[in-house]
């Protein structure tokens, strides 16, 4: 009986190292490859601007939490909204893990809505998550009359937008060719700064297509002092800190309508995306995924994110992976209605 339990036992053992061994093998075969190696991080952006931001503070502490601890150099790859990005990482770039990158949230939806040089299907992208759930605000400056979403059915809002695909021009756009209301866009900005100051000199009424993070860190005083009202929220859930400003696709008055602003907003579900091109090998997409997951509860990396005053509200590449499938599923009508109420806008990208 004795030797039959010790054979029983040993077998166990057996077993449980066979399969354990395949873990570890890949575990070391991550490693191995990682070594010594830099990652290329690229930016579809130029120096300066939010993208660049969150790219290079991750950058700073990803390396650390992929296995073989691998350099990671952050490098800017600026073009077309960052669509010369996308392609690139799709088309040409090494399919090993050695390069990943970064473009517009609205890039992933672009062959749904235009089509217009896109070259990839964002299907296939190695998606490794996002650091940020993004949502977008629509205010209006406290001289205004309009107070709320029901207002701008009988009275005028004026916005301030950027460039041709910006947030600021596609966000005004939507709401007007979806629900109908009363917006009219001054465009041409150079920045987003220079909207809210044209919104203290009077000359717009406020801006559709602004993070709520965003305000919070850089005119946070605007809101203790009630200088802007918050007419809508821009996204497909609301922030936890705005639990009473309705959300936009409560105004949706049909199935067709609802999808359409899905199809449209999903981008601010992946606010700052990360990913890589397509078929890297599936163990190297594993550890760069649970290194991105690991940098967002890093305690240096949020010590830094906060003195930056950028918000980190992590998503999953799963859940990415995820978001793009049901976005790509909507029905014929809803795409051609996202589309249509987008194309006067001029993009879908957004640069900031």
């Amino acid at each position: 009986m004795g030797r039959t339990i010790n054979l029983v036992v040993t077998a166990c053992a057996v077993t449980i190292t066979l399969l354990a061994a395949p873990l570890s093998l890949r575990a070391d075969a991550v490693s191995d490859f990682y070594a010594g190696k830099q990652v290329r991080l690229l930016i579809g952006y130029s120096a300066g601007g939010g993208y660049d931001t969150y790219a290079r503070l991750l950058a700073r502490h990803l390396g650390k939490h992929i296995p073989g601890n691998p350099t990671v150099v952050p490098q800017n790859m600026p073009g077309a909204g960052s669509l010369r990005l996308a392609n690139f990482l799709y088309n040409v770039a090494p399919k090993d893990g050695t390069v990943i990158g970064t473009f517009g949230r609205g890039i992933a939806m672009e062959p749904l809505l235009s089509g217009e040089g896109t070259q990839f299907d964002a299907r296939e992208f190695s998606w490794l998550g996002s650091l940020n759930n993004e949502v977008s605000i629509c205010v209006a400056w406290h001289d205004s009359s309009v107070k709320s979403m029901a207002d701008l059915a009988t009275q005028e809002l004026i916005v301030g937008g950027t460039g041709s695909g910006s947030d600021t021009v596609v966000f005004p756009v939507v709401l007007k060719n979806l629900l109908g209301v009363n917006i009219r866009l001054i465009s041409g900005y150079p920045g987003g700064n220079d909207i809210l100051l044209a919104m203290e000199r009077g000359e717009v009424d406020g801006r559709c297509g602004w993070s709520f993070s965003s305000l919070s860190s850089t005119r946070g005083d605007w809101l203790e002092t009630e200088q802007v009202t918050i007419l809508a929220q821009l996204a497909l859930a609301k922030h936890p800190e705005l639990p009473d400003v309705p959300l936009i696709t409560e105004f949706a008055d049909n199935d067709n309508e609802l999808s359409a602003m899905e199809i449209i907003f999903a981008r601010q579900v992946m606010g700052r995306p990360y990913l890589a091109p397509p078929g890297i090998p599936a163990d190297r997409l594993g550890a760069l995924r649970r290194a991105l997951d690991a940098v967002a509860r890093d305690p240096e990396f949020l010590r830094d994110a906060e003195q930056l005053q950028v918000e980190i509200n992590p998503v999953s590449g799963e859940n990415v992976d995820a978001l793009l499938e049901r976005v790509y599923g909507a029905s014929a009508a809803a795409i051609e209605l996202a589309a249509s109420a987008i194309s006067e806008s001029g993009g879908a990208s957004g640069a900031r």
